[in-house]
């Protein structure tokens, strides 16, 4: 059955509404300038997959739910740094004071900056942890399927990238130009997210959303460049 179908009640998250609501209102702060593909938007959808995750594999839904809420609060250094700061990295840094400042005891408070730090999986920062392996499942998730289709066009339209590339082989092609499109990030990227997942779940989730991803490319080059 689709994720779309299955619906997640955030409020029955074992985190306390007075400080589930305190998390949401600090990761909108951080992410509102974001805006599209890494707005509050993105948080809620990667916080509500990785609930649904969470309760099918028996992890502790309020260390899910905090480091979901706060994945990305780091991400508008790694912007204005145009990537220099890694934004899981400052995430981190940041998330560690918050929760202290909100009385998240130190093991919670550990538990969930490891799931915010291995969000990314770079070098030595592997998810270890249930938690921090159902979020970043939760994460890359979010950019497959319908939405990462919906993601990868309204990012090539906010660097003015055109509606697909002129020519099938995008080898030659570079990111952040008027060639880097949906489709190619669909090539580059987005096919390969699937094989990177960690929970079964998640690979579930994952084949599900690449099929789509496959007959939607498919069907956009038969219309562009006919059968």
């Amino acid at each position: 059955m689709p994720l779309a179908a299955l619906n997640i009640d955030l409020t029955q998250a074992t985190l306390s509404p007075e400080i589930t609501g305190k998390l949401r209102l600090i990761a909108r702060d951080f992410c509102d300038e974001e805006g599209g593909c890494h707005g509050p938007d993105h948080s809620l959808r990667v916080e509500k997959t990785a609930l649904y995750i969470g309760a099918k594999m028996g992890a502790r839904q309020d260390i899910l739910q905090a480091a979901a809420i706060l994945h990305d609060i780091g991400r508008r250094y790694e912007t204005a740094s145009q990537g220099t700061i890694c934004h899981a990295a400052k995430g981190t840094e940041m998330a560690r004071e918050l929760l202290a400042k909100l009385g998240i005891s130190d093991a919670d408070n550990k538990a969930i900056c490891h799931a915010i730090t291995s969000h990314r999986f770079r070098g030595r920062n592997i998810p270890t942890s249930l938690e921090a392996q159902i979020l970043f499942d939760a994460d890359k998730l979010d950019s497959i399927g319908a939405i990462g289709i919906g993601r990868a066009f309204l990012f090539a339209g906010q660097i003015g990238s055109r509606l697909h590339n002129g020519s099938r082989d995008i080898s030659g092609t570079k990111s952040y130009s008027t060639e880097d499109t949906a489709y190619r990030e669909f090539k580059v990227k987005m096919c390969k997210v699937k094989d990177r997942m960690l929970t079964a779940v998640g690979r579930q989730l994952a084949q599900e959303r690449h099929d789509f991803m496959e007959i939607f490319f498919r069907r956009l080059e038969t219309e562009i460049f006919g059968r």
